[in-house]
C-alpha cells in the first residue's frame, strides 16, 4: 500500500474582514493549518524566508532564526533541544515566476503545473506548495493571482479566476491534448504592465485533482487556500469552497 501523502493547509487574504489586525509589524495574513489524524490545530507563520533549493545541495546546517521549529511538545510545551528536522519547500513547486527578475531561473518553469512540481521532486524537498480556488462549477484548480488576463482580438481581456468554469480556465496557455492551443496567458505585475507570462518550460495549468494523481508521491503538499482582500465573504461561500476542496480526495 502506498504511503499517504503529507498535507499542510492555509489560508491567505481576508476570509474575515471583521478579524482585528495586529499593530506592524507583527500582522501575517498566511496561517497554516496542519492536518493530522483529521485534527486540525492553527499557528501563525512568524517568519518567512526562502532559498533556491539548486543552490542549497545540502540543508543540513539551518541558520539559527531561520525557521520556527515545529517540535513543541503535546502539551505545548517548548521544542526540544536542538530543533527539529528542517522541512524544505518548493514554493509554487520548483518555484515562483517572477517575469521581471534578470534571473532566468525565474521563468526556468511555469509555477503551480505539474511538472514544476515534478521538477520539485528532484531536489531534497519535502512539500510542494501550490495555491488553490475554486471555480464557480465548484472545481478546485491551481492558480496563484486573483485575476487572469488574455489578449483577444489585440485587446487584453481581464476575468476574475473564480468567476470562471473549470472548462473555460483550462483553456488558457498551453494544452494537454497535443496539437491543441490555448489562450497565450497574460500576467499582470505589480507597477500595473500586463505581461506576456512567458518561461522556458511551459505546461497546461491543472486542477487539485491531477496535482494529487501526477505529482511524485514522495512529495508532501502545502496547500494555500486564496482569498481575495477586496472580497467579504459570507460563511456560506466559504462553507462551499472548503467543501469542494476536501472532496478533491475524501479528505
Amino acid at each position: 500500500m502506498a504511503r499517504p501523502r503529507h498535507l499542510q493547509f492555509s489560508a491567505s487574504g481576508s476570509p474575515n474582514p471583521c478579524a482585528p489586525t495586529p499593530p506592524a509589524p507583527y500582522y501575517y495574513r498566511r496561517r497554516r493549518l496542519h492536518l493530522s489524524h483529521h485534527r486540525l490545530s492553527i499557528a501563525t507563520m512568524a517568519q518567512l524566508k526562502a532559498a533556491r533549493v539548486a543552490d542549497v545541495p545540502t540543508l543540513d546546517v539551518v541558520a539559527p532564526g531561520l525557521v520556527e521549529a515545529a517540535t513543541a511538545t503535546k502539551r505545548g510545551g517548548p521544542a526540544a533541544a536542538g530543533g527539529g528536522r528542517f522541512s524544505v519547500i518548493g514554493h509554487r513547486g520548483k518555484g515562483m515566476n517572477a517575469l521581471a527578475s534578470p534571473d532566468r531561473r525565474m521563468q526556468e518553469v511555469r509555477e503551480n503545473t505539474v511538472r514544476s512540481f515534478n521538477d520539485a521532486a528532484r531536489f531534497p524537498v519535502d512539500y510542494v506548495e501550490f495555491d488553490v480556488q475554486v471555480t464557480k462549477d465548484g472545481c478546485p484548480i491551481i492558480f496563484h493571482d486573483n485575476f487572469i488576463y488574455t489578449e483577444e482580438n489585440g485587446n487584453i481581456s481581464q476575468k476574475r479566476v473564480t468567476d470562471l468554469q473549470l472548462a473555460e480556465f483550462l483553456r488558457y496557455g498551453p494544452q494537454n491534448e497535443q496539437g491543441k492551443g490555448g489562450k497565450p496567458l497574460l500576467r499582470k505585475m505589480k507597477d500595473g504592465r500586463v505581461v506576456n507570462w512567458n518561461v522556458q518550460t511551459d505546461d497546461a495549468l491543472c486542477t487539485l485533482q491531477e496535482a494529487f494523481e501526477n505529482v511524485n508521491p514522495r512529495l508532501g503538499f502545502n496547500v494555500e487556500l486564496k482569498f481575495d482582500d477586496n472580497l467579504e465573504y459570507q460563511e456560506e461561500e466559504l462553507t462551499r469552497i472548503l467543501q469542494a476542496i476536501l472532496k478533491a480526495r475524501d479528505l
